[in-house]
């Protein structure tokens, strides 16, 4: 974004009165008045008895509703500013937010018409499953377009329709997602909190930092941005393993039909036990700590059943 900084008459390239000047800008006439008592906006060149505004005013005032955008507060957009005009600039600070405000993933969004979204979900149509994904944002509605929807994450709409075709209901999905998205939700945070404070701590003072300080903390967001997804990936695919194979095991366990000679009998730990063990050992050890335990059992009691038996045999001298 490019502003003038000087707001020399001589630069004027348009004049406008203050109702033009909030045509032009989208600002309200009592907004940019009340800009120019914060002492965001410049004060218009007096006319006799009129205010007369120029293109840097326009500019300024774009620049404010920008940075209102981007979530920036007025006191902030203050401090920002005064910086630019003192010389330091905000295109490094601008730079950082566009880096923040960016994509967080490669995915495109996609358009779908109700026909389609109707035949991907098995050719019924679901009026409330409809409302639910436009209230969870899996939807988005097209202005001027009843038949057609916004998809921002087509994956996400596949993996619904997979599960619905698997024979779970819309309703069960909705509900699984809007589960998920607090946890995820809760992870993305601490994601942040965790880079603020070990990363980005230096760059977010009470001070606007410098260009090449922002420059440098817009490579680092650049840099760290798979990383969350990376993570989570990697400790999903760990969790789903361990509680997968786990599942499994319980239910094979359950429907197995009667054991047959010879063949391991598998063995039920009561509730208490498991939960005990559990505690004491973590849920990912729970396994590896009851083989071990019946391991280091079976190995003691064959101990003691030779010792017991090479003791009471008549060929040991009792006296050596």
């Amino acid at each position: 974004m490019t502003v003038d900084r000087s707001v020399d008459r001589s630069e004027y390239r348009a004049e406008y009165r203050i109702e033009d000047l909030a045509r032009h800008s989208g600002a309200t006439v009592r907004t940019i008045r009340a800009y120019q008592d914060r002492g965001l906006l410049p004060r218009p060149e007096r006319r006799g008895r009129a205010n007369v505004y120029g293109d840097p005013h326009l500019a300024r005032l774009r620049q404010i509703a920008d940075l209102l955008d981007r979530g920036y507060t007025l006191a902030s957009i203050k401090e920002l500013l005064e910086a630019w005009d003192a010389g330091r600039g905000l295109g490094g600070v601008l730079g950082l937010v566009a880096e923040v405000d960016g994509p967080w993933t490669d995915e495109e969004a996609a358009r779908i018409s109700r026909a389609e979204l109707d035949e991907r979900f098995g050719g019924r149509s679901d009026e409330a499953a409809v409302a639910d994904a436009l209230a969870l944002g899996v939807l988005e509605p097209v202005p001027g377009r009843d038949d057609e929807f916004l998809v921002p994450s087509p994956q996400e709409l596949s993996v619904a329709a997979e599960l619905h075709a698997a024979g779970v209901p819309l309703s069960a999905i909705s509900g699984h997602l809007r589960e998920l998205r607090v946890q995820v939700e809760h992870i993305a945070s601490r994601f942040l909190e965790f880079t603020t404070e070990h990363v980005f701590a230096r760059y977010l003072g009470q001070h606007t930092p410098s260009d090449a300080e922002a420059a440098e903390a817009a490579e680092l967001v650049r840099r760290l941005r798979p990383l969350a997804q990376q993570a989570v990936d990697a400790e999903l695919a760990r969790a789903m393993r361990l509680f997968a194979t786990r599942h499994l095991r319980q239910h094979l366990a359950a429907d197995t039909p009667a054991q047959r000679p010879g063949e391991p009998r598998s063995v039920r730990l009561p509730l208490s036990t498991t939960r005990a063990v559990e505690k004491l050992v973590g849920a990912d050890q729970l396994e590896a700590f009851v083989a071990a335990a019946a391991e280091r059992e079976v190995q003691t009691r064959t101990l003691n059943a030779l010792t017991s038996k090479f003791s009471n045999s008549p060929q040991v001298d009792q006296n050596t």
